[in-house]
């Protein structure tokens, strides 16, 4: 039974891009709750539990979904998503603590720089000026609202960040792709499956056995609840339908502002300071957004322009005939 059709009504295109927007937001506020929870659980358990939970919530939630998707292909899209998420995630948190935050929001971010360039190597497809121009202006924005003042050199933790990058560019790509092909809700489940079984099974082989008494801490579960029911099951529903309809370029651009409303959440619950520097980020990351989407819109007013002149000869051409 193909359900494809279910998640895929027609919705104006606004709307799979405020989607994408809306699982930034919730993201950027997770980086405060992560924090916090990885002091509790390894990055290996942490992101194994947040993962599994996800996808047994998500199972019991669309079980509809996985009806008549048990089949090599649909289980093979999922596992591939499920492994290059938790590889980015898991990357992402090692070179966290080999490294300062602002870094890790950093080079986390060049993503959405690396991914027109991985499509051009699997697709052939170039990267237009417009999206090599809107992703340095939102990658240099990010860097100066998330980074702190101090010298940028590559470490360990920036090295493992960087390779995080890749694979959430690979993750981004490869979801636009399979959301395209499979049903989205179904494959999204899967994908915390398997990535949650990898995450458990990496963790009890290469890291220590955490407290039990810290596990239990109604602090800590209430963390673990937000993680795994809004930072994973809402927030990528939101991305994986989203990438459905949005462009994968564009899509990346709009999700690099994660690393924007971690400052916003660390500004509103911690307190810090807004600069001058991290006003100037946010003006550069407004102006790659909006070259991000200008330039598409105008692309295709042009083509529907020349398919209305072209209607008209015609039908100029049949009057005259």
């Amino acid at each position: 039974m193909d359900t494809t059709r279910q998640t895929k009504r027609s919705l104006p295109s606004f709307v799979y891009k405020l989607m994408l927007l809306a699982a930034t937001v919730i993201w950027g506020f997770a980086f405060v709750v992560m924090k916090d929870a990885v002091d509790v659980l390894p990055p290996a358990q942490l992101i194994g539990a947040r993962f599994l939970l996800t996808g047994l919530l998500m199972a019991a939630v669309f079980h509809r979904h996985l009806r008549g998707s048990l089949n090599a292909g649909f289980l093979g899209a999922g596992l591939v998503l499920g492994a290059v998420t938790f590889l980015a995630f898991w990357v992402q948190t090692v070179g966290l603590a080999e490294t300062t935050p602002g870094k890790n929001a950093f080079l986390t971010a060049t993503y959405c720089v690396i991914v027109p360039f991985m499509l051009w190597g699997l697709t052939r497809k170039r990267p237009t000026m417009a999206n090599v121009g809107a992703a340095v202006l939102c990658v240099a924005g990010i860097g100066l609202v998330s980074m702190t003042a101090g010298s940028f050199t590559i470490g360990f933790g920036d090295l493992m960040t960087l390779l995080c990058a890749v694979f959430f560019a690979a993750q981004i790509i490869a979801i636009a792709r399979f959301s395209r092909r499979f049903d989205v809700l179904g494959l999204t489940a899967y994908q915390f499956l398997f990535g949650g079984a990898m995450g458990l099974v990496l963790g009890a082989a290469i890291e220590p056995v955490p407290a039990w008494e810290a596990v239990a801490d109604l602090d800590f579960l209430l963390n673990l609840a937000y993680l795994v029911v809004f930072a994973s099951g809402i927030c990528y529903v939101l991305q994986n339908v989203g990438l459905a309809h949005v462009p994968e370029a564009q899509g990346s651009l709009i999700l690099s502002l994660e690393s924007v409303f971690g400052v916003v959440a660390s500004v509103l619950i911690c307190g810090e300071h807004v600069t001058g520097r991290m006003m100037l980020g946010f003006a550069l990351i407004f102006a790659g957004i909006l070259i991000s989407e200008l330039a598409p819109a105008r692309k295709t007013s042009e083509q529907k322009g020349c398919a209305q002149a072209e209607r008209a000869a015609d039908d100029e051409d049949y009057a005259v005939a």
